[in-house]
Formats: structure tokens, C-alpha cells, sequence
């Protein structure tokens, strides 16, 4: 049971709630370091800034996913690592405050089993995309294939009414930004900012990195006039071969996240 932060008109982007019975066996040590690394590589590269959250299903139970406490992802520790039911039901927060938003998270690896990993953010380039109806977000360099031929917007409105506060702070809301995903890897929310889901944290983390850096270039480029996007066949193509790759700047940002934390 939720004990605040539950009311539809509270400002709390953070809630205290009973944790439920039935822990899983403990997730794979490295699966939890991975997740440390994804919070710090997100906030290093602009992605996420004290807000936005990655989370990744459990590796010994699909039903659970593993997400950091209400905190800063720059931040996290493994110490900070919870795990989740897919009803966003905490089984080990001990008191401790949760994301509000972790239906996000919940409704999406229930409704994709395929998905292992979810990136929320703000970040700065995408919002404007979010809320200017002619100008959807399309990928225009050959890292960003995954967006597809646009990304769809999700529009809350539409199940919330006109007074609500944007955030998907319940699991219906959380079903109907889920159901976005049928033909996209990546979502914008109006007003609000983007989820972008991935079969790994390396690939959501390079998705969510490489997302903010298209719409930053085709920001840039709409205002110097018209502007060539990639086609659909174009994206799938680019997003095949190019993803192959996600090794290559997880290794290099990850060697950056632990340098600056030994400063």
C-alpha cells in the first residue's frame, strides 16, 4: 500500500510503499554492477540529469525488474538497486522512497518480453519534438536507425484528461504509453520527455544516448531549411549493422563513468 505521494494532484515524484512479499533469488552481481554503470554513463552524456531512471528485467525471474531508489542517477550505487513486480510493487525497498514513474518500467516488460531494458528521460533535445506537431522526431544520421521512420508521441491527454500532471504515475497510464511500442523502439511524451526500451542495457543506454544526439542535429538542421531523413528501409538497415556495435562506446563510456568517480 502506498503511504504518499499517491494522491492524482500531489507534486511528489517519489513515494513511500509497503514492499510485497516474495523477494526473487538475488540477481547476478554483475547484472546490478551493469545497471550502477547505465545510471552513471546516462548522466555523464546528458541524458538524465537529477531526473530519469534505466531499470533491467531480472535475470532469474522475467516477472521482476531491477531499478534504482527515488535518487539522482549520477549517483546510484549498487547499494541503491531495488527489485520490482511488474506491477511496480517494490519487494525490497525496506522504507526506502520509489520512483513514481516505475510504471513505466512495469507495463513494459509485460507487454514486451522481448524488451531487457527501459531508459526514462528528459533530456533537452527531444522535448521540443514532443510538442510541436509538424515536427516529429526522425532519424537523420545513420546511428540513430532504431528511431525508425518517426517516433510516435504519446499523448496523456488522451487517457488522463486535461488535468493531469504528465506523469505516468499508475499503471493504467503506464498500459497506454506501453501500447505505443507496438512498431517503435523509442517514444516521445508530450510535454514530458521520451522512453526508449532495448533486448539489452548497452543497446538502451546507445538508443537513449544516440536519441538525444539526433534530435539535437535535426533541431540544428531545421533551422538551416529543408531536411533529408533517412527512409524506413534506410533506418532498419542502419540499425542492424550499426547496433552490432554497441560495444565499442559502452566500453569507451564506461572507462569515462569510473574515471570521473575516482576523481
Amino acid at each position: 500500500m502506498r503511504s504518499s505521494g499517491d494522491s492524482h494532484g500531489s507534486a511528489s515524484l517519489a513515494e513511500t510503499v509497503a514492499d510485497s512479499g516474495g523477494a526473487a533469488a538475488a540477481a547476478d552481481p554483475a547484472l546490478i554492477e551493469e545497471l550502477v554503470i547505465a545510471n552513471h554513463i546516462l548522466f555523464d552524456q546528458g541524458v538524465v540529469d537529477a531526473f530519469g531512471h534505466v531499470s533491467v528485467r531480472h535475470d532469474k525471474r522475467p516477472d521482476r525488474f531491477l531499478l534504482a531508489r527515488n535518487m539522482a542517477p549520477g549517483r546510484v550505487t549498487a547499494q541503491d538497486i531495488l527489485e520490482f513486480t511488474l506491477d511496480g510493487e517494490p519487494t525490497n525497498a525496506n522504507g526506502r522512497k520509489v520512483y513514481l514513474a516505475r510504471f513505466i518500467h512495469g507495463e513494459l516488460y509485460r507487454a514486451y518480453p522481448e524488451v531487457a531494458s527501459v531508459v526514462h528521460s528528459h533530456s533537452h533535445a527531444i522535448v521540443p519534438l514532443g510538442i510541436v506537431k509538424t515536427a516529429p522526431l526522425r532519424p537523420v544520421f545513420h546511428m540513430a536507425g532504431f528511431i525508425g521512420e518517426r517516433a510516435p508521441v504519446f499523448e496523456i491527454r488522451d487517457v488522463a484528461g486535461t488535468g493531469s500532471d504528465l506523469l505516468i504515475r499508475d499503471n493504467r497510464l503506464g498500459r497506454a504509453l506501453a501500447a505505443q511500442f507496438k512498431s517503435s523502439s523509442i517514444v516521445l511524451m508530450r510535454g514530458h520527455g521520451s522512453t526508449v526500451v532495448a533486448p539489452s542495457i548497452r543497446q538502451a543506454v546507445y538508443r537513449a544516448v544516440y536519441a538525444e544526439l539526433n534530435a539535437r542535429y535535426q533541431n540544428d538542421a531545421m533551422r538551416l531549411g529543408e531536411v533529408t531523413y533517412l527512409t524506413a528501409e534506410e533506418a532498419k538497415s542502419c540499425m542492424t549493422n550499426i547496433e552490432a556495435q554497441v560495444q565499442r562506446p559502452w566500453d569507451l563510456w564506461k572507462e569515462q563513468a569510473a574515471e570521473r568517480r575516482r576523481k
